[in-house]
């Protein structure tokens, strides 16, 4: 979803470009005049800090508009693709205890390819403008524009949801391996497609909480993205949307992480008790599918996300504390990293669930094991030509 922020060379005029643009603004905002005039003491030492960040942002890296639109486009193959498939297995188990979860499955497929479209859209739309650039960080970061505030709760918005449905996923999931008699009778079509509309408000009243003074939406380095305000006079409500918004994150991945242990030791206990008779089989691989799906969707989720909510913590809790002026290019750089991680989550998610069905891991397994009785076979053979050397020879001297 968020891959969008590849860097490439920097170009040998950026400096200039950005350097003119915000030495006026600087003037503006401090001076209060677009005349340059001499300028007090006391207002020269802001003017010089900002036009000495502005060059140093015009010297690093460039976004590179080729490898956000590659990304993209493999983002949203891969998410068409899993969602082609999830749609013919919803058809076929339309009645059965796994409608629940391929309901979820899509929903969770199909907003990653929202995301993928809607913020690729505006970033590519970012780029055509030419707001990609060290200039526009300047320009934007105390007031931006409306589509960098559109992006931001955007980002937030698809960035929370997936967290969210894997949570859910793994609770419904919990709850049949654990309860299936309770879970039959309270997991419905009608109350799943219910709770799904309520992850989504739930993130959409956390994303448009900004647009009622708690937090706010900046750009980003390197001007391609809007954000959570972090590395920038941060305030008190800045920081508790922060927290807000990590918490809700660390939570959610928290929840899985146990409803998963919780699913994967029921499952582990009932096959070495043997409690499954020959009619159970069936349901009990299909427990067995689902969970190992959500596991790989869990360990994605924590490697691709937990950069980004760390080091937003981090970055939110030093600007806020006044200590961030010395690793400002730093964390600017981590922050980058981080959403570049998170962007894989979103790609990886339906891959986790192409590649972890049923018949993909019984092909695996077979042409592992026929290349190991392969192996075998080539191994045995080889010693039954040593074995009838070795006899051929005594008999020789014998």
């Amino acid at each position: 979803m968020w891959s969008y922020y590849f860097t490439a060379s920097p170009q040998p005029d950026e400096l200039h470009a950005a350097w003119s643009p915000a030495v006026t603004m600087a003037v503006q905002r401090y001076n209060g005049s677009a005349v340059i005039a001499p300028l007090p003491l006391f207002n020269v030492t802001p003017v010089v800090q900002e036009l000495q960040g502005v060059a140093r942002n015009a010297t690093r890296a460039q976004s590179n508009p080729a490898s956000a639109g590659l990304t993209m486009t493999l983002g949203i193959l891969s998410n068409v693709v899993a969602l082609i498939i999830l749609a013919k297995a919803y058809n076929r188990f339309r009645r059965r205890s796994k409608a629940t979860f391929l309901l979820f499955a899509s929903s969770l497929v199909a907003t990653d390819l929202a995301g993928h479209v809607i913020l690729g859209a505006l970033v590519l739309r970012r780029y055509s403008e030419g707001t990609g650039s060290p200039a526009a960080v300047v320009f934007q970061s105390d007031n931006p524009d409306w589509p960098c505030l559109f992006l931001g709760g955007c980002m937030v918005f698809f960035g929370l949801c997936p967290l969210f449905l894997g949570c859910g996923m793994a609770a419904e999931r919990c709850l049949g391996v654990t309860r299936p008699l309770l879970h039959a009778r309270l997991v419905t079509t009608a109350r799943t497609k219910m709770a799904l509309a309520l992850i989504w408000l739930l993130a959409l009243c956390v994303a448009v909480l900004p647009f009622f003074s708690l937090g706010a939406y900046t750009c980003q380095y390197p001007g391609t993205w809007c954000f959570i305000r972090v590395m920038e006079r941060t305030g008190t409500t800045d920081v508790v949307f922060v927290m807000l918004f990590s918490v809700l994150a660390l939570s959610s991945l928290a929840s899985a992480f146990v409803c998963n242990t919780i699913s994967g030791i029921t499952l582990v206990r009932a096959r070495l008790k043997k409690r499954s008779c020959s009619g159970r089989r069936s349901a009990g691989s299909q427990d067995t599918e689902m969970v190992v799906q959500l596991v790989g969707i869990m360990v994605a989720s924590c490697i691709c996300w937990s950069p980004l909510l760390i080091f937003g913590l981090m970055s939110t809790i030093k600007s806020y504390s006044g200590f961030l002026a010395s690793d400002k290019d730093t964390y600017s750089d981590l922050m980058m990293t981080g959403v570049r991680m998170a962007t894989w989550n979103q790609i990886l998610d339906p891959w986790v669930y192409i590649l972890l069905r049923r018949a993909v891991l019984r092909k695996i397994y077979r042409v592992t094991k026929r290349q190991a009785s392969f192996k075998g076979s080539t191994f045995r053979s080889i010693r039954w030509e040593i074995g009838s050397f070795q006899n051929s020879e005594k008999n020789t001297k014998i």
